[in-house]
């Protein structure tokens, strides 16, 4: 609430630049702050007596958006990348399809493994959580299971997550020799 819509009797007010100037009456509260050019700004409405702030309404919002966009533009957003296996694959492609899981996770993104089952092959669905727990041994350096593998439908899916980077402390660094 600023200025008119608040309807309190007494107010604890605070100054422009943060300095407590007490307990006052609204009215007086409103007429410093118009006095300023600045608006009357409800802070802590449950507070007894509740607390203003006299300041820039306007400019308030206009930083708080700004603020709000900065974080938005910081935010990092993890894609789910997908590869696909199959219960009879060959080595070769095994270590290309863990190459690839490992670009991926070195991307911070996520990877979803599936494998597809076909007529027969729903029988020996055990190999497929071989291959599984074997892709996800390849890849244990850079990633963490975030889903096991488990069946849904005529696939099995298991989930990895990238590692979490840990940074290098300046006093954990080698001393260079001179």
């Amino acid at each position: 609430m600023i200025n008119d819509q608040i309807r309190d009797k007494e107010v604890r007010l605070i100054g422009a630049e943060g300095e407590q100037l007490g307990i006052v009456p609204l009215n007086e509260a409103m007429d410093i702050a118009f006095e300023k050019n600045l608006d009357l700004v409800k802070i802590a409405p449950t507070s007894k007596p509740p607390v203003c702030k006299i300041m820039d309404y306007s400019k308030h919002k206009f930083e708080q958006a700004k603020k709000e966009r900065e974080a938005r533009r910081k935010q990092k957003t993890v894609e789910t990348k997908e590869l696909r296996l199959s219960p009879n694959i060959d080595t070769h492609d095994f270590e290309v399809r863990v190459k690839r899981a490992i670009e991926f996770l070195k991307g911070g993104n996520k990877v979803k493994v599936r494998i597809n089952f076909y007529g027969r092959e729903m029988g020996r669905t055990h190999s497929g959580v071989k291959i599984l727990n074997d892709f996800a041994e390849q890849v244990a350096e850079y990633s963490i299971v975030d889903r096991p593998a488990k069946m849904e439908g005529r696939s099995m899916i298991m989930f990895l997550a990238a590692k979490p980077q840990e940074k290098v402390k300046s006093s954990d660094k080698a001393p260079k020799e001179s």
